[in-house]
């Protein structure tokens, strides 16, 4: 069955008893495409209504709406994002590990797209420890350069998050350097004029999100 007015037409015309109109109706027939009319408005709507209520095929306002439901006001479309694009990030995060050290470190990468550092006091991986000769996770030993570790401080974590190797904003650069402070249209620039950029607040968020309900991270967003 498709949804187009000479379908409905067709349709309403099959279950009326063919005895009691001729072969010819033209008024009837009228009749009969204003129902057809409305009813292939309807059938495009159910389906229409239908896509929207399925990520796989929701677009636009729609899409936003399955994201800011499911997620909040964590995840939010990218200036500029297209629909497939937020469709792969609402399905990535909806799926996400949580509650794990490399859930910390698979989240701030798909963020930045940079790997951040995670040092847990408590763990000896990371550590090192009295004696060792070639250190534990991150290369650390005794005398060694690196982290103390600290019993103290259980399911707390250290992390530097590092903020996404940007291009930059058009007509501005450092102070002092060519197209900045004086220079070209533009003069004073900041995070927000750069289109789909990562702010520390989303970098702060996303850390918490996928943290243990009873676990401390110690946050440092570095460039």
């Amino acid at each position: 069955m498709t949804g187009d007015q000479s379908d409905m037409v067709s349709r309403l015309k099959a279950v009326l008893p063919p005895a009691w109109f001729p072969d010819t109706t033209p008024v009837l027939d009228s009749l009969l495409s204003g129902l057809g009319s409305v009813w292939s408005w309807v059938y495009s709507l159910i389906a229409f209504v239908r896509q929207q209520t399925r990520i796989a095929t929701a677009g636009g306002v729609w899409l936003d709406m399955i994201a800011n439901d499911l997620f909040g006001a964590s995840l939010q479309r990218n200036q500029n994002e297209a629909d497939d694009a937020f469709r792969v990030r609402i399905m990535q995060e909806i799926t996400r590990t949580r509650g794990t050290r490399a859930a910390i470190i698979a989240t701030l990468t798909d963020l930045t797209g940079r790997t951040p550092t995670v040092f847990e006091p408590a763990r000896s991986a990371d550590t090192g420890g009295w004696g060792s000769q070639s250190g534990g996770f991150n290369g650390f030993a005794y005398g060694g350069a690196g982290g103390w570790g600290n019993l103290d401080m259980p399911f707390q974590v250290l992390v530097t998050a590092y903020r996404p190797a940007g291009t930059g904003i058009a007509y501005v650069s450092g102070w002092g350097g060519p197209g900045g402070y004086g220079v070209g249209p533009i003069e004073y620039g900041d995070e927000a004029l750069i289109e789909g950029s990562v702010t520390d607040a989303d970098i702060y968020a996303a850390v918490a999100a996928v943290l243990p309900t009873t676990a401390i991270a110690w946050t440092q967003i570095s460039n």
